[in-house]
């Protein structure tokens, strides 16, 4: 996203000022000096904010307000006015402005401002692009669940991928969802309208290897477990794949087959046939914070099966989750989803290395954030939540490196 910041003021000198300051924070300064000339500016999905002066001659900052929330309700303006007009101020929050700012305001208080709502606007507008995925049917955004950024890096790799056509390698811990993550880069490709053959690699023949084959013409084979397949039939298969074939591969593993080459356990030129493209899928260890989606999903999920409405989740709940390094990945979050819908007690994981305290650290963090996830990013409201001293919950906020403004809506 680009950071443009429609800076709007009837005074020239003032423009040049904000505009060099915007320029030097490296901000993108659009610069106008009227009520008609912003508004040109300003469009559904504007990639950045306003800031305006509310005393301008003819149409005004508030002019500006409604026309910009008319436009686009989620665009941040900030308004900017004289000091110590108190009632001024209370109107500009009142209608509906990101914020508010006495003139004339230091430099790094407006920056501080605009930093601000440039980071809420980036997130509005990727909620909104995730969203368009969605109901286009990006199976990447639709079946691939996670906020973090390994997850999106993981959407991105998968898109990029599944472009190519070339054989694909997917690896990833036990549980995590290489199978899935094979499917939604088949049905991303340009053969996505074809079959999606799944077998199992071990103790399968070079002659069931080859009536997969036949099976998967027009779409993809995914060869589960792909270290598992018998010498005979990775022979079979590596001569089938040079002579070229009407199906997209896509083989999963669970283990490092480079360490089972070197060992002399799986071909080597099979090995490199297949690793022409790879996606690695990042354990839940690696992104706790992905877990309260996905824990959320599968509850759903388990609740449809089960026929039943699906039992809130507390924050509580999900912090205790977040502490624990899920070993079985995806596939154990689903069991425990399962357990909780049908009111079964809950088995605490075995510690796999973590010590006490930082396993309660992990917990501490995922309250603090969902209670201010809860409060739309309103610190002194999720302090009271947590019924924690404000400079008890700023200092713990200081701690974790968490920002209250990231959580607001």
């Amino acid at each position: 996203m680009t950071r443009k910041v429609l800076f709007v003021d009837d005074d020239a000198a003032v423009r040049e000022a904000i505009g060099q300051t915007l320029d030097l924070a490296e901000m993108e300064p659009v610069l106008a000096g009227s009520f008609v000339a912003a508004k040109d500016q300003i469009a559904p999905g504007f990639e950045g904010v306003v800031v305006s002066d509310i005393r301008m001659p003819g149409r005004d900052g508030f002019h500006l307000l409604d026309y910009a929330q008319e436009v686009d309700a989620e665009l941040p303006v900030i308004l900017l006015t004289g000091e110590g007009d108190i009632p001024m101020a209370v109107r500009a929050m009142e209608q509906g402005a990101f914020g508010f700012l006495e003139k004339p305001c230091a430099p790094a208080d407006l920056l501080a401002e605009v930093e601000r709502a440039l980071k809420t606007r980036a997130l509005v507008l990727e909620n909104r692009r995730l969203k368009a995925q969605l109901e286009a049917g990006d199976p990447a955004a639709r079946m691939l669940f996670g906020t973090s950024e390994l997850a999106e890096e993981l959407r991105d790799k998968v898109r990029s991928v599944a472009a190519t056509g070339a054989e694909v390698l997917v690896t990833g811990a036990p549980g995590s969802g290489v199978s899935k993550v094979a499917e939604v880069i088949h049905l991303m490709s340009e053969r996505g309208q074809g079959a999606f053959v799944k077998c199992r690699a071990a103790q399968m023949s070079p002659k069931e290897f080859e009536a997969s084959l036949s099976e998967a013409a027009g779409g993809a084979l995914f060869l589960d477990d792909i270290a598992a397949l018998p010498d005979q039939t990775q022979f079979a298969a590596l001569e089938r794949l040079e002579q070229g074939v009407d199906a997209r591969v896509i083989a999963g593993t669970t283990v490092d087959l480079a360490e089972r080459v070197e060992t002399g356990t799986f071909n080597a030129d099979l090995f490199y046939r297949l690793d022409v493209m790879r996606v690695r899928i990042p354990s839940l260890k690696e992104r706790p914070e992905d877990i309260p989606v996905l824990f959320r999903h599968y509850v759903e999920q388990a609740a449809e099966q089960a026929g039943i409405e699906p039992p809130e989740v507390a924050p509580e709940h999900l912090g205790s989750l977040m502490a624990q390094d899920w070993p079985g990945n995806a596939r154990s979050l689903m069991s425990a989803a399962m357990r909780f819908v049908l009111g079964m007690p809950e088995e605490v994981q075995p510690d796999t290395g973590m010590g006490l305290a930082e396993q309660m650290a992990r917990v501490e963090r995922a309250l603090l954030i969902a209670a201010l996830g809860r409060e739309n990013g309103k610190a002194s409201k999720a302090a009271e939540r947590l019924k924690l001293p404000r400079k008890t919950f700023y200092d713990k906020l200081a701690k974790y490196g968490i920002k209250p403004e990231d959580y607001r809506r």
